[in-house]
């Protein structure tokens, strides 16, 4: 009966973990408000509400952002857009990631980057912020940079001086044209993360 009842206790166990083990927290980083909905520096938002209006799922306006839920091949992903604003996207990622118990190898954060051009992808485990003030946030509150982050290029045709302009200024017609491949990839990369790993997500689409 002893033994019966460890056995019971440890296949719990298992089971705990291993539903842990498939949930996904995928932050989108942007910022809130009409006049930022198609700037650069709000891909991160446009893509998960690309995944969104894809997979026919709705976000809730919940605590410190809006969450959707997406369950694909056995795994939830959380799809989160922080409403805090970019510069404190930390505080909705922590709360979230701690709420969902979701183990931090299970992070991926959405963001901008003007070292890439124009809808080159970079997926890297870990990282400097590189200047991102969203990331910088995150680094600081979750205390570590050991968090995979999907670098989505926006370029830097820009002159000088006019970085904030840019950043935050909306796509041009010829991106425009590109952006919807673009967004497909993107969805397809969420999708991998969860199902086929980080590192032949990393294979199969840096640099494409």
């Amino acid at each position: 009966m002893i033994k019966w009842i460890t056995n019971l206790f440890s296949s719990t166990k298992t089971e705990e973990k291993s539903d842990y083990m498939k949930k996904f927290l995928i932050v989108g980083l942007g910022n809130i408000g009409a006049e930022y909905v198609n700037t650069r520096h709000n891909i991160g938002f446009k893509i998960v509400d690309f995944l969104a209006r894809k997979e026919s799922i709705s976000f809730e306006t919940v605590k410190l952002g809006s969450l959707a839920e997406y369950k694909f091949k056995g795994r939830t992903f959380l799809l989160l857009k922080p409403n805090t604003y970019m510069n404190l996207s930390g505080k909705a990622v922590k709360y979230w990631m701690d709420k969902e118990n979701i183990p931090l190898e299970n992070i991926m954060v959405i963001t901008d980057d003007l070292n890439l051009s124009f809808g080159t992808i970079r997926i890297k485990p870990k990282g400097s912020d590189g200047g991102h003030n969203g990331l910088k946030n995150i680094n600081l509150v979750l205390n570590t940079q050991q968090y995979t982050r999907f670098r989505f290029g926006i370029s830097d045709e820009f002159k000088k001086g006019q970085q904030v302009d840019y950043v935050l200024g909306e796509w041009d017609e010829t991106e425009k044209a590109k952006l919807p491949e673009r967004l497909e990839v993107a969805s397809e990369i969420i999708k991998s993360f969860g199902t086929a790993g980080l590192e032949n997500t990393m294979t199969t689409y840096n640099g494409k």
